[in-house]
């Protein structure tokens, strides 16, 4: 589905619309045709639509009603932004299954109360990774000392993306669940976290990562991202 602001005309556009696609870079807007995706039906895909059915029944059919319209209150209050950058406001059940899919594919327990701090958590500008070819190792490393990493039950999921040429500036897919960090109270977990690549990688090539911050109370944050040029 595209988006469209209008102004003294068509302001912006973002998405499909027909057989043309509309999106945004840093140097201004463009189209390109419309080209239809492939469904490999991976492994990956298939825990993703997995945890998102079993969160969507979860809601219809064990959350009590003043859970879900606890969530209903949190998407009332909390503002998030579109593809064009305007402020919206999610329903409950689409900050439930948001929340919890992630964790729910590592095999915790989902969140059903709704959250009662009204605000998405904070981000970390200090989230980093390495990437080695000789080892295939990935090193991330974050703050150890947020709130996030300090309280049982709080989340750090960080993504791999494909690995890409090194001309490369641009990247928004596909990604691939690479790890979680659990929170520890006290202390917070060890950084950095080293685990291996789902991708295959070499030398001289850019990586991209992202990530997002769980709290233990259910809010999840917007992602964050980091890229770097993979070591010898």
């Amino acid at each position: 589905m595209g988006l469209i602001r209008f102004g003294g005309g068509v302001v912006q556009i973002s998405g499909s619309i027909g057989g043309d696609v509309f999106a945004r870079n840093r140097y201004g807007n463009y189209n390109r045709a419309r080209t239809k995706p492939t469904n490999p039906n991976s492994s990956g895909q298939q825990a993703v639509r997995t945890a998102i059915g079993a969160m969507t029944t979860r809601w219809a059919q064990t959350l009590t009603g003043a859970q879900r319209t606890a969530w209903n209150l949190y998407g009332d209050s909390v503002s998030m932004k579109n593809r064009l950058g305007e402020v919206i406001h999610l329903t409950g059940f689409n900050h439930y299954i948001r929340s919890n899919a992630n964790s729910s594919r590592i095999g915790l327990t989902p969140v059903d109360d709704g959250p009662t701090i009204f605000e998405l958590p904070e981000q970390d500008p200090t989230f980093a990774v390495s990437v080695s070819e000789a080892t295939q190792n990935v090193t991330a490393t974050f703050d150890n000392a947020m709130d996030w990493a300090v309280e049982n039950g709080g989340l750090l999921f960080i993504f791999q993306g494909t690995p890409q040429n090194k001309q490369r500036n641009f990247f928004n897919g596909p990604w691939r669940f690479w790890t979680a960090v659990e929170g520890v109270d006290p202390g917070g977990p060890a950084t950095p976290k080293i685990a291996g690549a789902v991708f295959a990688v070499a030398e001289g090539q850019r990586n991209w990562f992202y990530a997002r911050i769980l709290r233990a109370d259910g809010r999840l944050s917007a992602p964050f991202r980091c890229d770097c040029t993979i070591d010898a």
